[in-house]
């Protein structure tokens, strides 16, 4: 991977971190593997909501615009790509405790940020182990950081362009595959809520 392909990813997601230096790892085994996704080729199903997706949206040519980059939120660093074309797919599943005992602390740390905040030095011990993962996620092998296993879901269906309804509630337009029905009337999904809350 280029140091300018890696600023511009780092430009695209905001700032450098573990977790996007991951999805660039992600990005990069699954280009080789698969080839990037001019139109809607390549799937993505990503298990996560971290950093690494805006990695893997800015490299594999995968968005959620197009219909092929699919978030499924169970909270996993796994990452599934599918090619239509000839059914290829695979799953990268971050190894368990990647980052061992700089991850620990890692964690201690940012979890004590949020509580509490962080004196100096344990501001720059922050920084500082967050570069180290980052170099090391950087620099490993592919096969060190991730096992790949088949995926858990079969290809999902290429995106579809369904009609429009109108909520009746607030007006608003969804699509149809969103909408509810409640007391007789169409509702969007956060009319319907409020009205079930009632």
């Amino acid at each position: 991977m280029s140091t300018k392909c890696i600023q511009e990813t780092t430009a695209f997601h905001g700032h450098w971190c573990p977790g996007l230096a991951l999805g660039i790892r992600v990005a990069e085994w699954a280009v080789n593997e698969m080839g990037k996704s001019p139109d809607e080729e390549i799937v993505a199903v990503v298990e996560t909501d971290m950093c690494g997706v805006d990695a893997i949206q800015f490299l594999t040519g995968c968005t959620f615009g197009k219909g092929n980059l699919i978030h499924r939120d169970y909270g996993k660093n796994a990452f599934s790509f599918y090619r239509r074309r000839d059914g290829k797919a695979m799953r990268l599943v971050a190894k368990p405790d990647l980052f061992g005992e700089k991850g620990r602390l890692l964690g201690r740390l940012h979890r004590k940020k949020l509580r509490e905040g962080l004196n100096e030095e344990e501001a720059r011990r922050l920084e500082r182990t967050r570069e180290e993962i980052s170099t090391h996620i950087m620099e490993a092998p592919l096969q060190e950081l991730f096992e790949m296993k088949k995926p858990i879901e079969p290809v999902p269906r290429k995106a579809r362009i369904l009609t429009s309804l109108t909520c009746e509630s607030c007006g608003e337009q969804m699509m149809e595959s969103r909408s509810r029905r409640f007391q007789e009337q169409i509702l969007c999904i956060p009319c319907f809520e409020a009205l079930e809350r009632r």
